[in-house]
């Protein structure tokens, strides 16, 4: 009996022993297959993350310029067509509510439209309010006294900026001078409503980023800056128009851009016309996409298609696409 006794506990040790043993086996697989899950889970996670562009896309009206000004658009109704295109973003263009800066009203509707899309207003494009740069100082203070009204109207609509150009004089050093002075008025203004001003490649002498830079510079003023277009780089055309006739001096667009990038609050993507392959045919795309992502820029890249091959829907999803397809390769 004492021998039973004894075979029955070793037995019941021993089948205890073979049980801790495969519960810490099975755990530690178990284990192991958890920290493996996780790891698996981790990386997806950051391929994930690697797949998204380090910008985000916004749309700038002037894309939809022909359907706005045949009236197959209308003004209030961008937002929403920005976002059936993939959107997140809109650059509402002066042009198309021209006589609307001042009411309230009307900017009202534009805000409503916009948070019923779910886009976010992010800036104004000033055209045709006067010259801030001109050589004739009442025509300077008359254009910045007008640039007020769409400061307002951008801060009423919760922008960050207006775009503003510099055309002027085709003297440099008047121009820099005129420059300076209307356009760090307007800056000084845009401040005390907390509103960038920021300055595109335009035409003119506006489009040698070197100068531009030099203007930004001497004003020196947190809220202005730049906004980079990737194809405005024309500063003298047969004629001397802005925009009329042969371009006869071109600035090197990628040097332009690597220039104003240190100011920029904005980027223009534009884009004109796709070879086959759906490569931009006059704009190293790619080139463009390293020199803005080079200086840490993660704000809204804005398309701007302006071509005449592909209707104005098919070029803005061209450039949408191209954007997207270079940034997933960096």
């Amino acid at each position: 009996m004492q021998f039973k006794t004894s075979f029955l506990k070793a037995s019941s040790f021993f089948t205890f022993a073979i049980c801790l043993f495969l519960f810490t086996s099975c755990g530690d697989k178990a284990a192991a297959t958890d920290t493996k899950t996780a790891e698996v889970k981790s990386e997806i996670k950051e391929k994930a993350k690697s797949a998204v562009p380090f910008f985000k896309l916004s749309l700038a009206q002037w894309s939809l310029h022909r359907a706005l000004e045949a009236n197959e658009l209308d003004n209030l109704d961008f937002p929403a067509k920005a976002k059936s295109m993939g959107f997140e973003g809109v650059e509402w263009v002066a042009h198309f509510f021209t006589d609307k800066a001042t009411d309230k009203a009307y900017l009202q509707q534009m805000k409503d439209s916009t948070d019923a899309a779910g886009v976010k207003n992010l800036l104004i494009m000033v055209d045709g309010k006067g010259d801030l740069a001109s050589s004739d100082k009442s025509e300077r203070d008359k254009a910045v006294l007008t640039h007020h009204d769409w400061v307002d109207a951008a801060k009423f609509l919760g922008c960050h900026s207006i775009r503003v150009n510099l055309f002027g004089d085709k003297d440099p050093e008047q121009w820099h001078k005129s420059a300076v002075d209307g356009l760090g008025r307007l800056t000084k203004y845009g401040a005390s409503q907390g509103i960038n001003v920021i300055v595109e490649n335009h035409g003119g002498l506006s489009s040698d980023s070197e100068k531009l830079v030099a203007v930004i510079k001497e004003i020196n003023m947190p809220n202005c800056g730049t906004l980079p277009d990737f194809g405005n780089f024309c500063v003298a055309r047969k004629g001397g128009d802005n925009w009329k006739g042969e371009c006869i001096n071109e600035y090197d667009k990628y040097l332009g851009t690597k220039q104003m990038m240190p100011y920029a609050k904005a980027v223009s993507a534009k884009s004109y016309n796709f070879d086959e392959t759906g490569q931009e045919t006059k704009i190293d795309f790619a080139k463009m996409l390293t020199i803005v992502r080079g200086f840490k820029y993660d704000g809204f890249i804005g398309v701007e298609y302006e071509g005449d091959v592909l209707s104005e829907e098919e070029g803005i999803k061209a450039t949408r696409d191209l954007l997207i397809a270079e940034a997933m390769k960096m």
